[in-house]
């Protein structure tokens, strides 16, 4: 082997097909978010697509926010995720448009989240909802609706603190953005 020969071998990549995509993505369903490690970055609906293009796979992500501390720990954990799974070179892309929102989590994820001890977000994304704030949220504990809000910022920045009136529970709601 001459010098700089695997390099090159790296870089020129593979024919990739649709069983390629599909082992993909079920490497992502155990890719957990750092910051809430019971859902995944598809529970999520950070992933917006994966696919291939000149010999490689790639995968677009779309962060829960602009500035969300864990986006690059993701993004790294996706990467080795998919190198293990004998992915070379997987390329991740980051994509914030659209922006994500929290209608983007899949029915499994809230249910993770509930599970968890985290209230899922209630409603969709619209002006509405952000504007008029949430009234009525569901403790994930007990299930009472009883619940107040103690604070507009709980553990990390997308979630709210609240208390349940009928538990005394305190517990993370998941804002609705």
């Amino acid at each position: 082997m001459q010098a700089g020969e695997l390099i090159v071998t790296d870089q020129l990549g593979r024919p990739g097909d649709k069983t390629d995509i599909q082992r993909a993505y079920s490497v992502l369903e155990d890719v957990m978010d750092p910051e809430v490690p019971v859902v995944s970055v598809m529970d999520l609906g950070i992933v917006r697509d994966v696919g291939w293009t000149d010999g490689h796979l790639y995968v677009v992500v779309t962060p829960t926010y602009s500035g969300c501390p864990a986006t690059e720990y993701i993004e790294t954990s996706i990467r080795e995720a998919l190198q293990e799974a004998g992915f070379a070179h997987p390329h991740i892309t980051q994509s914030l448009d659209p922006a994500w929102t929290t209608d983007w989590i899949t029915d499994q994820g809230r249910n993770r989240l509930k599970a968890y001890g985290i209230a899922p977000p209630v409603g969709s994304s619209n002006k509405r909802t952000l504007l008029s704030g949430i009234t009525q949220v569901e403790c994930p504990n007990c299930g009472s609706d009883d619940t107040e809000q103690l604070s507009e910022f709980g553990s990390t920045a997308c979630k709210s603190l609240y208390r349940c009136k009928s538990c005394l529970e305190p517990f993370d709601y998941f804002k609705c953005i």
